[in-house]
């Protein structure tokens, strides 16, 4: 698969943001999918609106990892999900560490 994702593209006098994605857990593109999530981008945060499993299982660590490597490539923040535990919800949020690093400023100066 490719290494890098950007948010926004340039066609002629338009630019293309990505703003909402759904994810197949699928070996090939094409081929009957056994999860599938919706996911909303909002400035540096992912949003997992839906997550389901055709056995209803939960997503598993490499899942996890699938989403978590996805944001970081959009250079995210955060992702934030909800679970349902004993028929409650429950909201978490996942740091993107590697995009938690503060950028260096750079300011311009005129010089005399």
């Amino acid at each position: 698969m490719q290494s890098g994702i950007t948010r926004f593209t340039q066609v002629g006098d338009w630019i293309f943001e990505v703003k909402m994605v759904r994810a197949l857990r699928v070996e090939k593109y094409g081929q009957p999918y056994d999860a599938v999530s919706t996911i909303t981008a909002n400035g540096d945060n992912l949003y997992i609106d839906t997550q389901l499993t055709r056995q209803h299982n939960e997503l598993s660590r490499e899942d996890c990892m699938a989403f978590y490597e996805f944001a970081r490539q959009l250079e995210m923040k955060q992702i934030q999900y909800d679970k349902l535990r004993n028929g409650e919800r429950q909201s978490r949020i996942v740091e993107i560490v590697e995009n938690q690093r503060p950028r260096a400023k750079v300011h311009l100066a005129r010089v005399k």
